[in-house]
């Protein structure tokens, strides 16, 4: 009976419409902190890409391509390769010449350790 006062009626759709509010409200706030974790997880990745970026320019800057290095590398490779050719030009009829002396220049003694009995 006392629920068919005008005045309870007037506090019970007072309080649904409250609940109602209070429901939207949390739904607002729960879909603004999604998007707030997509923006800030966007942000994050892009930050990530810059930073990613700056080291592997400055990376570049400080120890050169890997190109560069092979290059230089292999640069280096050929430059020595000729040096040894040209050295063994110059060097081969000496070596040549001395191999001969050793081969057929033999004197022939006796070993040191050789006892007369």
């Amino acid at each position: 009976m006392a629920s068919q006062t005008p005045g309870i009626q007037q506090l019970l759709l007072a309080e649904k419409a409250a609940s109602e509010k209070v429901a939207e409200a949390r739904k607002r706030k729960a879909k603004r902190l999604k998007q707030a974790k997509e923006e800030a997880k966007t942000e994050i990745e892009e930050y990530k890409k810059q930073t990613e970026q700056k080291y592997k320019q400055h990376e570049f800057e400080i120890l050169g391509s890997k190109d560069d290095s092979r290059k230089h590398i292999e640069r280096n490779q050929v430059i020595q390769m000729q040096e040894l050719d040209n050295c063994v030009q110059q060097n081969k009829g000496r070596v040549i010449q001395r191999i001969m002396e050793l081969v057929c220049d033999v004197k022939p003694s006796l070993n040191e350790n050789y006892v007369k009995q």
